[in-house]
């Protein structure tokens, strides 16, 4: 798979980490960690509008929000909570993140569920790390899915 089939912003991080050796891409991961925004308030008081993402080796919890727009998709937002402690799976949110965020679920659902492994840490990161971020991805894949259906 090459990142044309990527909506632009996840296809030019999956660049970066491609362009980087081993190391290097273990550092933007980390850098993602590092960038991964906050809840907002509204969240912060209600787990319970959290999923867990049970696959994943460190507590992950995400949701999602479907902004209304002048379309016959909204905007999908995504909110992701993860420990400080847990910089491989706060990387992972972060870079689903910055690549998602903001798309319609038309481009969220496009995304191959195999993305994650172009990122090039299938040698450096376990395959248990890697596959909780593809569960992150396929439960935002999912939730985005339900979201458009009860909105058709």
């Amino acid at each position: 798979m090459t990142t044309q089939a990527l909506p632009s912003a996840l296809a030019a991080i999956v660049d970066d980490f491609q362009a980087l050796s081993e190391p290097e891409r273990l550092q933007l991961l980390l850098e993602f960690s590092q960038g991964l925004p906050d809840l907002p308030e509204r969240l912060k008081d209600h787990p319970e509008l959290l999923e867990q993402v049970v696959e994943c080796q460190s507590p992950l919890f995400l949701t999602i929000e479907t902004e209304q727009g002048g379309g016959t998709s909204g905007t999908v937002r995504l909110y992701f909570k993860a420990p400080a402690e847990a910089p491989t799976t706060r990387g992972f949110a972060g870079v689903l993140h910055e690549g998602l965020d903001g798309l319609s679920a038309e481009e969220i659902l496009s995304v191959p569920d195999d993305m994650p492994e172009l990122l090039g840490l299938t040698r450096a990161i376990t395959p248990l790390r890697m596959r909780g971020m593809t569960a992150m991805l396929g439960r935002i894949k999912r939730k985005v899915a339900a979201s458009s259906a009860v909105r058709s």
